[in-house]
């Protein structure tokens, strides 16, 4: 089964929160209960975010994290690779020479392929189409009141 990890599904959700408040900026708790995740999870997967340059922490008595770039500007493909490194389906996909096979190898050329292809649909959804079509969290959703006589 092919999948991403854990943390970088946390990822995209974070930057998701981030992104429907593009230019705000948002403590880690604050975060962490509007996505629905600890505190400590949230730490884990903002410090690659910021090291990769797609969040930015901000110091001070109303610091947090904010979007460095505008979401429309930022793929899946970023974030993915932010937290998990090069895009590769295989170890050849990204390390030439690296494989003891390689010269007799019938299959490297379509895993190039299958990776690029996974590679393009990534690159394909930005994270403003992300933050549009995912529903808001539990932890931000109204409480319905029914009010009696």
């Amino acid at each position: 089964m092919l999948r991403v990890a854990k943390l970088t599904d946390y990822a995209t959700v974070l930057m998701t929160v981030l992104a429907r408040e593009a230019g705000t900026v948002l403590s880690a708790s604050e975060m962490a209960a509007r996505a629905g995740l600890e505190l400590s999870t949230v730490a884990k997967v903002l410090k690659p975010l910021a090291q990769s340059g797609l969040a930015e922490s901000v110091r001070g008595a109303n610091g947090g994290y904010r979007l460095v770039r505008d979401p429309q500007s930022i793929s899946l493909a970023d974030i993915v690779e932010a937290m998990e490194g090069p895009l590769a389906m295989t170890e050849c996909s990204i390390h030439e020479g690296q494989c003891g096979i390689e010269t007799s190898c019938g299959v490297r050329m379509n895993w190039l392929r299958v990776n690029d292809v996974i590679a393009d649909a990534l690159r394909g959804v930005t994270l403003a189409s992300m933050a549009q079509s995912a529903p808001l969290p539990r932890a931000v959703r109204g409480i319905p009141v029914r009010l009696t006589a």
